[in-house]
């Protein structure tokens, strides 16, 4: 352990900072930030609901059960564009109050969608999801 703390500090001082001795996890938020951390957890758990969800339907499907199929669709939709808007939202992008609005209409879609399956605990954890990223899509879309 000795040698990789020296290592490290070796290196640190070749680039003119150390990072041995910062505490990454305790630094204060930036004042100048505009990243939305309610909008980054609600997509996070948006997208690991519908990731399960999908999983969930495939099974059924795998099963014969052909009503999961619009359900698995749309859970995969949002999977994707919640996985794109937590990455716009943590870089704080300039384009990503348009997106939100995009994000909006599939988040809004795959509520509805398992709103006919929520006898699915999966399903209706997804939906509930979904909601809450709506929701916090809906105070910054352009």
């Amino acid at each position: 352990m000795a040698a990789t703390a020296t290592a490290g500090k070796a290196f640190a001082a070749e680039h003119d900072h150390d990072h041995m001795n910062m505490d990454h996890m305790n630094m204060a938020h930036d004042h100048n930030s505009t990243r939305n951390d309610k909008l980054i957890a609600a997509a996070s758990d948006c997208v690991l609901k519908a990731n399960i969800c999908l999983q969930h339907c495939l099974v059924l499907l795998g099963q014969g059960d052909t009503e999961m199929a619009a359900c698995a669709k749309s859970s995969s939709q949002v999977a994707a564009v919640c996985t794109a808007l937590q990455q716009l939202a943590s870089a704080e992008s300039k384009h990503l109050p348009q997106f939100a609005k995009v994000a909006m209409e599939i988040c809004k879609e795959c509520e509805e969608e398992c709103k006919k399956t929520e006898k699915h605990p999966e399903c209706k954890a997804c939906k509930e999801a979904c909601t809450a990223c709506y929701e916090e899509c809906k105070k910054i879309a352009a």
